[in-house]
């Protein structure tokens, strides 16, 4: 009696499911990264530096500060440079711009700024004030160019004044990322 083999095939993957997926896929995937990269910005957050690295006089620390009745410029070490008071319902942008541009002056190589809010700011302000001390745009001619003053910002919690002591700073806050607030 003669017996008879069955030829196994070997299975074959079936991907053409899975193709048709990543050909759907790749493209929405691709459209949307791109659109949320243009709504992000990048923050970097203060360090902390021992007291020896802070006395040094030829190094800035700039530090803009937000409060409801005024913007005040200042370093942190030296202490304050000016004060600009709120006009009407905004801060005077332009001020600030022309202080950030002094500033810059005196110290080309800087790049960097803490920027302090109280908790109640407004979104709003604190981009403003954000794009003031980044960069300004100044007229060339018939071009206008966009200059760059201070890109590397920090953002933290302003320090902490109570009305009763006339105005002086009682609490110094560090610099905590913005959403640290409590």
């Amino acid at each position: 009696m003669r017996t008879r083999r069955l030829r196994k095939e070997v299975p074959h993957l079936e991907i053409t499911a899975f193709i048709n997926l990543i050909v759907v896929l790749v493209p929405f995937l691709l459209s949307t990264a791109v659109f949320t990269r243009l709504a992000v910005m990048d923050l970097q957050l203060p360090a902390q530096q021992s007291a020896v690295e802070q006395l040094k006089v030829q190094n800035l620390q700039l530090e803009v500060v937000i409060r409801k009745d005024a913007l005040e410029v200042g370093d942190r070490i030296g202490g304050l440079i000016q004060r600009i008071d709120r006009t009407g319902t905004e801060h005077d942008m332009k001020a600030l711009q022309q202080l950030m541009v002094m500033v810059k002056g005196k110290f080309p190589d800087q790049r960097e700024a803490t920027l302090l809010a109280e908790p109640d700011t407004s979104y709003d302000q604190l981009v403003q004030v954000m794009d003031a001390v980044r960069g300004t745009v100044t007229a060339q001619g018939p071009k206008l160019v966009r200059a760059e003053l201070f890109p590397n910002i920090s953002v933290g919690d302003a320090p902490v004044v109570k009305a009763s002591t006339g105005g002086k700073v009682l609490k110094a806050a560090a610099a905590t990322p913005a959403g640290g607030r409590s």
